[in-house]
């Protein structure tokens, strides 16, 4: 079975991260986690660009991780450098976290800081697809910036140490990988999945570029056995903005969204939950909108470490 290479090259100022997210099976704790190599959301990255272009990605990793639910809410996410990165084809290491790819399942074990108010955030998770794709999809028409969900479904197990808490359900994990800055490619996009009853995956990605008329709306539908199939997009649904105003949409079957929680709420990046229809099932989406015309702005940049502390050795 393939699966990630988290080995392969990251171009100067481009970028490699590895998401995952997963909800429990009653639906009221969730995680998410993202390893990244030049870390499309850091202001030092962004900083080290504008002096040289060609800014080396290994020297801004970082993996985030955050988790939702009644008893536990954190956040983290740290900045490291080029000496706290190891990687091969199925290991990655960011400081102390690091991901372990063993043909089968991704074990995820972490060791991070949660901001602004500091804890340990410690634990473990592990990701087993029900099937993986070995699909890639160009986000732009140059095809700079391309999207691999290796399992649009899967089985996760969640344990804690630092809070204390086990849960399991169901998960997604893809891959996002770049030849150049983000911000440079995009204005903004919107992303969700849902898992539908059969225990396929419904994802929709929406992004628009900075070039004219290069808008990329991908509908598909992966079945349990991780063949994809296109579907027709429903119409547009505009959701109420965040509350930091970023804008949200989604598209779904007769209109039917809305925001249950808003899961992460910042100046350029909201992660919401939604009750939506989608091939003929009401369902829960994982949805994100991301605004990179808001990331650019300076003012942004400065207020990100407050929650993004860069802790590097060289």
């Amino acid at each position: 079975m393939a699966g990630p290479d988290f080995a392969r090259p990251v171009a100067p100022g481009g970028y490699a991260w590895w998401y995952v997210d997963a909800l429990s099976d009653d639906a009221t704790h969730g995680i998410t986690i993202i390893a990244f190599i030049g870390s499309v959301f850091s202001p030092y990255y962004a900083w080290a660009r504008r002096r040289h272009a060609d800014a080396m990605p290994e020297a801004h990793c970082a993996v985030n991780v955050a988790v939702y639910g009644p008893r536990a809410k954190r956040w983290a996410m740290t900045e490291r450098g080029a000496g706290d990165l190891a990687r091969e084809r199925d290991r990655l290491v960011i400081g102390p976290s690091e991901l372990h790819w063993d043909g089968n399942q991704l074990r995820i074990r972490f060791d991070e800081i949660t901001m602004p108010v500091p804890s340990r955030l410690r634990g473990e998770i592990r990701v087993t697809p029900t099937a993986l794709t070995g699909q890639v999809f160009a986000l732009d028409a140059p095809g700079r910036h391309h999207w691999s969900p290796f399992a649009p479904g899967a089985h996760v197990e969640v344990r804690l140490e630092q809070p204390q808490l086990f849960w399991q359900g169901h998960g997604y994990f893809d891959g996002n990988f770049g030849d150049e800055p983000l911000e440079q490619g995009f204005t903004d996009w919107d992303w969700s999945r849902a898992r539908l009853p059969d225990g396929s995956t419904a994802v929709l990605y929406e992004a628009r570029a900075r070039a004219v008329a290069d808008e990329r709306l991908l509908a598909l539908h992966f079945g349990a056995d991780g063949r994809v199939q296109n579907f027709a997009p429903p119409k547009m649904v505009r959701l109420p903005r965040s509350g930091w105003r970023v804008a949200r949409a989604t598209r779904a079957q007769e209109g039917n969204a809305r925001v249950l929680r808003t899961l992460e709420d910042t100046p350029f990046y909201a992660r919401s939950l939604l009750n939506t229809t989608l091939l003929g099932h009401e369902v829960t989406a994982m949805h994100e909108s991301l605004s990179l015309t808001r990331f650019s702005q300076p003012i942004v940049q400065c207020m990100l470490p407050f929650r993004m502390p860069r802790r590097a050795r060289r």
